[in-house]
């Protein structure tokens, strides 16, 4: 293909758009002197019209306000980007409306949706569709075969459905047939999955379509926001107002159209350029200073046949401001290019050789050109270049503005000034003021009350705190309160937060009414809804606090069902079944009642049959009034009657609780039962070890003698039982020495003694228990090797080699291993039976040798210490 020879600023236009401007894209009829652009040789102007990235500057304009006023819907608005992205999908795959609620609805499955989405199915059916369901944003139905087997997922997009039963033609969701398909095409050859029939022309993936996995619903979401705000140029349409060096103006952009913040963008941004659909160049300036940053949607440009700029990727930290080139608009422009005092530099006439790229123009400096009067169609998202838009401050002004900025002028000039409080001082332009613009605003309207509210008078009340604007940051408060945004914008501070109290406590109680908490915030968004429909909108709501609170997050009750809200049930939203059995009995009793008095008075007239009938139910009502009453005056004396149960099994359990408190108190008074120490509640730490040592020392004696006595010799066990005393009583002994050594090198201090003997008796008990431990060890390895022990052990051995897969080979290691294993089990068993049955014989009530083995009482050892009065233990037992 031959090239053509241009000019730098022939080649400079070509990049510019030529059949896509706006007034919103800085543009006024009449003004505009850009050159067309020109097709490359060999190409011509009708060449790539199949091309689905090619858009006519109409088709973009409404595709973009319908994604974007999905994407702004309350049940969709606030969600993640793969929820979004699955909406703007399925509202793509909508059917055009015929007049019937399946026309709206679209088919898919799981894995299908999951191919556009980028992401695996269990995903789809565990974080995409539920989040859209919960927020009514989506309602499903599964489609199944004559078998029952699930074949495909009806989905119906509320938002759009909504949209079209309102009937308004000019709803930016409501797209024809052809436009639906437009944006499915585009669609389709921005992250399309591709396909591949049988028989049919295969569909090519689309660009993004090997993009998978974490962040790829954003990476294709973003693409597709840029592609439909990029005009026939290729580059996109950026904000204006001072961004971050860091992040860019590019990512300013893409985060305002996201609704994220400029360094995810920045990330997203960097994604796109590296998967070679997004360009970004900064356009060199008559200073040989970098200019502001552009970003070109490769794709698009292809699709018109531009020429592609060189570019390069950019990025880095800090503040963007360019230098002002020659052609500045505005009031920054020079004497010669400005014309008529009050001309606007929005739309003012370009010459051959300006900039290329009309959302900036080359003199354009530190901020924006001003609009007068922006009205948008739907909630924008970019709304053309104004002060502040690029940090992403919703409308803000930025430092040092004053308040009438945002206002247009009514005076002579048609420039929007500012109005600085001080007369002929304009502090964005750098003059001093001749007056403390703090003092002024002090003495005029009082000390601001902090950033982001304002103190205002209000009808010569006292001061209040002027409320915010959007409504609270919590998704379900969101979704809760949409239907009364503009009310929210009329109240204060201090009603914003009880109106936000009174919400949540509202969700709270249809949280425990619901089967799934997350139907609560559309229930009550659709609450809010009807009761605005009953006033006849918000225009007719004179105080928005009261009627908030006070009717339209109150719930109606019309039936005893807690579920019912104003006869619909909350879970179903169908008719109250329980208020349609009232309503049939109610009628039911007129009819009755009618019956009885063409009965009883045959022959009247229809006004007296009327009246009769009137008071008869009358008397009706009043008894049903009189039986409620006294079912009521029941029901208070039932439950008055509980309450005074329920204080008297009060009274009861605290007074046993102070008994038994008391007792306790009592028995910590009493002195030792042993050895008489005072205040010890019968029995002492150091008695109470000597208790459980007594008895483990006989234990021990009678394990001994099991295998090293005849236990039908009560001399001989008793003979083993003393020996073994002997030898723990002695092991007891040298414990005891040890600590006593120990403790002579630390003194004693006072009111240590009795944790010395404490200490004692433990260390004796710890003892005795190890000994017990090593004697029934021994007990156990004595009682294996007896005849039954063996014989036993001899029958496990020969059981086990003869079981049937050891017949092979009985003689085996494995076979010998397992049988030896299994005898010793066997010995262990039979050594365990023996000593069970040997104690028990040892432990039987009155054998000869018990005295014996047991020996000195408690008595005997403790001979030397006072005898405890008596009369105390009886008195404390008789009051227990």
């Amino acid at each position: 293909m031959s090239t053509v020879a241009a000019p730098a600023a022939v080649l400079d236009h070509l990049l510019r758009d030529d059949v896509d401007n706006s007034v919103g894209e800085s543009w006024l009829p009449g003004q505009r002197t850009a050159l067309r652009s020109v097709p490359a040789a060999g190409q011509s102007d009708d060449g790539g019209l199949d091309d689905p990235l090619r858009l006519g500057r109409a088709m973009r304009l409404r595709l973009r306000d319908a994604v974007q006023a999905l994407l702004a819907d309350p049940s969709i608005a606030g969600l993640k980007d793969a929820p979004k992205l699955a909406a703007v999908v399925l509202y793509a795959k909508s059917r055009a409306p015929k007049g019937e609620k399946k026309d709206n609805q679209t088919s898919i499955w799981g894995a299908e949706l999951g191919r556009w989405l980028g992401m695996k199915e269990s995903t789809v059916h565990h974080k995409v569709l539920p989040v859209l369901r919960g927020t009514d944003a989506l309602h499903t139905q599964v489609v199944t075969d004559v078998k029952g087997h699930p074949t495909g997922l009806d989905c119906l997009v509320m938002p759009l459905w909504k949209a079209r039963k309102s009937g308004g033609a000019g709803h930016p969701l409501t797209l024809t047939k052809a436009e639906l398909a437009t944006l499915l095409h585009l669609i389709e050859a921005l992250f399309g999955p591709g396909w591949a029939p049988e028989g049919k022309e295969p569909t090519p993936p689309g660009l993004l379509a090997g993009r998978t996995g974490k962040g790829a619903a954003t990476d294709r979401l973003g693409l597709l926001l840029m592609v439909l705000n990029t005009r026939a140029s290729g580059w996109l349409q950026l904000v204006g107002g001072s961004v971050k060096k860091r992040e860019g103006r590019g990512a300013a952009t893409l985060a305002r159209l996201l609704g994220c913040s400029p360094s995810g963008a920045r990330k997203v941004l960097a994604r796109l350029t590296e998967a070679g659909v997004v360009a970004r160049q900064r356009k060199a300036t008559s200073t040989r200073m970098n200019g502001r940053g552009r970003v070109m949607l490769l794709p698009v440009a292809r699709a018109y046949g531009r020429t592609l700029a060189p570019v390069e990727a950019i990025s880095g930290p800090g503040t963007v401001f360019s230098a002002r080139p020659d052609g500045a608009c505005g009031d920054h422009a020079p004497a010669d290019a400005t014309g008529a005092l009050g001309t606007s530099g929005i739309g003012c006439a370009e010459k051959a050789g300006d900039a290329a790229v009309q959302e900036r123009p080359d003199g354009a400096e530190l901020h924006a050109n001003h609009a007068s009067v922006v009205t948008p169609v739907v909630p924008p998202q970019l709304s053309g270049r104004f002060s502040g838009e690029g940090r992403g401050a919703k409308g803000r002004r930025p430092g040092r503005a004053c308040a009438g900025e945002d206002q247009a002028v009514d005076g002579e000039s048609a420039v929007a000034g500012s109005k600085s409080p001080v007369a002929g001082a304009d502090p964005l332009r750098g003059e001093k003021p001749t007056k403390s613009l703090v003092d002024e605003q002090e003495q005029a309207r009082g000390v601001a009350a902090g950033a982001g509210a304002r103190l205002t008078v209000v009808g010569g009340r006292k001061t209040q705190q002027q409320g915010r604007s959007e409504l609270p940051a919590d998704l379900d408060l969101r979704v809760a309160l949409a239907p009364v945004s503009w009310l929210w914008q009329r109240l204060n501070r201090w009603q914003q937060d009880h109106v936000v109290k009174a919400a949540k406590a509202e969700l709270a109680q249809l949280r425990q009414v619901l089967d799934w908490a997350g139907q609560a915030p559309p229930v009550l968004a659709a609450r809010l809804t009807s009761r605005l429909e009953e006033t006849g909108g918000e225009a007719l709501i004179a105080r928005p606090y009261g009627w908030i609170t006070r009717r339209g997050l109150v719930r109606r009750l019309s039936c005893s069902d807690i579920r019912c809200d104003d006869g619909i049930r909350l879970d179903t939203g169908t008719d109250c079944d329980t208020c349609a059995n009232v309503l049939h009995h109610r009628r039911a009793w007129r009819a009755r009642i009618e019956a009885v008095v063409d009965e009883e008075m045959p022959g009247l007239g229809e006004l007296e049959r009327r009246q009769a009938i009137e008071a008869r139910l009358r008397e009706h009502v009043a008894l049903e009034a009189a039986d409620y009453v006294r079912r009521r005056e029941q029901a208070q004396a039932e439950e008055a009657r509980r309450v005074s149960a329920r204080a008297r099994a009060a009274a009861c359990e605290a007074a046993e609780r102070e008994r038994q408190e008391a007792a306790m108190a009592d028995r910590q008074l009493l002195p030792c039962a042993d050895c008489g120490r005072a205040r010890s509640a019968g029995l002492c730490e150091a008695c109470g070890y000597r208790r459980q040592t007594e008895p483990l020392i006989v234990e021990a004696g009678w394990v001994e003698a099991t295998w090293s006595a005849d236990l039908n010799n009560p001399a001989d066990v008793a003979a083993v039982a003393a020996t073994v005393r002997v030898e723990i009583e002695r092991e007891v002994a040298a414990a005891h020495a040890q600590y006593l050594r120990e403790l002579e090198q630390q003194p004693l201090q006072s009111g240590e003694e009795d944790a010395t003997a404490s200490v004692l008796a433990f260390g004796a008990l710890y003892t005795v228990q190890q000994s017990v431990e090593q004697y029934r060890r021994r007990a156990l390895a004595m009682l294996g090797r007896t005849e039954e022990a063996e014989a036993e052990a001899r029958r496990a051995y020969a059981a086990e080699q003869g079981r049937h897969w050891h017949r092979h080979n009985p003689s085996g290691a494995d076979a010998v291993a397992a049988s030896s294993q299994a005898a010793d089990a066997a010995r262990s068993r039979v050594a365990e039976h023996l000593l069970v049955g040997r104690l028990e014989h040892l432990r039987r009530p009155g054998a000869p040798w018990a005295k014996a083995t047991s020996g000195r009482t408690w008595a005997e050892r403790l001979h030397h210490l006072p005898v405890r009065p008596a009369g105390r233990d009886e008195a404390m037992e008789e009051t227990a």
